[in-house]
């Protein structure tokens, strides 16, 4: 974009196949709010060929990260080693992204974008983050930090705040990203950084661990608080199936629900697929 911000997402072969987590990933820009043009932004990095392969056949713009002795390419279950080494070379990565002088929007690959995340993000703020829970205090270091949306400002504070980030994975051997991540912005040294962190109300960037009802209003629907790639594919799919019901709505109804969600006539139906998964 003109300020540098580029949006990125990462997967590999298993979310890449035909008919799955990326055709869904991509058709949430295509059947939102005015947010195609923001495809133009996209870069989709993959994990391995096959999934480098899948990208270039539906996408302009993919980007090969090598990971050298690692097969990144099947399915990966939750907090396995395969999973654990996955979503840290993605910290790594991101860190080089801010390196290069690019502000960026990170998004899980299982999130559907349904309208302008750039209008409910704030300025001059270093890290913005969604959450699982929201404790309706957005600079609470209190609320539960979700990695599968991140917008972060390329600068000196967020290149070492990634740096310790990542090398904080030695001290908590066995830990994801995002678990690492709420211990250590409660340290010291964190603090130390003088960051301007923010977190981003479930009310516009939603998941299945905390849905909003306010359909008109949503940026993003994460398949958070799930594991399991056929059941995020199930439950996402009624998302848009939902998201669909609600923009064929006469204009006018919608912009009466707009001020009153709560008499909201199309509502989310429940992660059926997903309540039946494992989560810790």
């Amino acid at each position: 974009m003109p300020n540098k911000t580029v949006i990125i997402t990462t997967l590999n072969q298993a979310w890449a196949d035909d008919g799955g987590m990326l055709d869904i990933y991509l058709e949430g820009f295509r059947q939102g709010e005015n947010i195609q043009q923001l495809l133009n932004h996209l870069v989709i990095v993959a994990l391995d060929q096959k999934a480098y392969d899948r990208c270039l056949h539906l996408h302009p713009h993919c980007f090969m990260l090598h990971t050298y002795g690692v097969d990144f390419s099947g399915e990966k279950g939750f907090m396995t080693q395969d999973y654990l080494k996955m979503m840290w070379r993605r910290i790594k990565f991101l860190r080089s992204v801010l390196e290069m002088g690019y502000n960026f929007i990170f998004s899980d690959a299982d999130i559907v974008w349904l309208h302008n995340p750039f209008t409910q993000l704030a300025e001059n703020t270093d890290f913005q983050i969604a959450c699982d829970r929201y404790n309706n205090a957005p600079e609470s270091l209190l609320n539960e930090p979700n990695g599968g949306f991140v917008y972060t400002c390329a600068n000196d504070r967020t290149i070492e705040f990634y740096k310790y980030w990542y090398a904080a994975r030695e001290r908590h051997p066995g830990k994801h990203d995002q678990d690492v991540l709420s211990i250590i912005i409660r340290e010291q040294r964190f603090l130390d950084l003088g960051l301007k962190v923010r977190f981003l109300d479930t009310r516009f960037f939603s998941g299945f661990c905390q849905r909003s009802d306010d359909i008109g209003h949503i940026c993003t629907m994460h398949a958070n608080c799930c594991t399991g790639l056929e059941r995020k594919l199930e439950d996402l799919r009624s998302v848009l199936t939902t998201w669909n019901k609600f923009k064929s709505l006469p204009l006018e109804e919608k912009q009466r629900l707009h001020s009153n969600p709560g008499k909201m006539k199309v509502r989310w139906q429940v992660p059926n697929a997903c309540l039946h998964s494992v989560w810790p």
